[in-house]
């Protein structure tokens, strides 16, 4: 399974863009399952709503991944662990990270960097 981070999903969801149009083919060339995690829908509903859109029925009819107990304690721990190495990252990127680990997932993201802190990530 892909989880598609938000910079990815904005791109795609912009007809006019390029940079969508290849991250669409990727996905596609995968031949995986896609989905967005609780908070990925948050970022995109935010920023819709900033700006007087509605939500995408493309964004409704994706698998959206809940966020459990045992992503809250990965997540806990993933933080704790990069913290401890000097590495600071955002809480919500641990919180998609945990979700992707737990269900053996592939994180799609242009922000590679946000990702890389958790070693056993897998990222496209």
């Amino acid at each position: 399974m892909i989880i598609i981070d938000t910079d990815v999903l904005i791109e795609i969801l912009d007809k006019k863009s390029e940079k969508g149009d290849v991250a669409l083919k990727k996905i596609e060339d995968a031949g995986e399952g896609v989905a967005i995690t609780v908070f990925n829908l948050h970022e995109i509903a935010y920023g819709l709503y900033k700006y007087g859109r509605d939500i995408i029925k493309e964004i409704e009819q994706m698998e959206i991944l809940g966020y459990t107990r045992d992503d809250a304690i990965l997540s806990a721990k993933l933080e704790l662990e990069c913290e401890k190495r000097g590495k600071k990252v955002s809480r919500i990127d641990s919180m998609i990270a945990s979700i992707a680990i737990n269900r053996n997932a592939r994180i799609f993201t242009f922000n590679k960097k946000h990702f890389q802190a958790f070693g056993n990530l897998s990222l496209l």
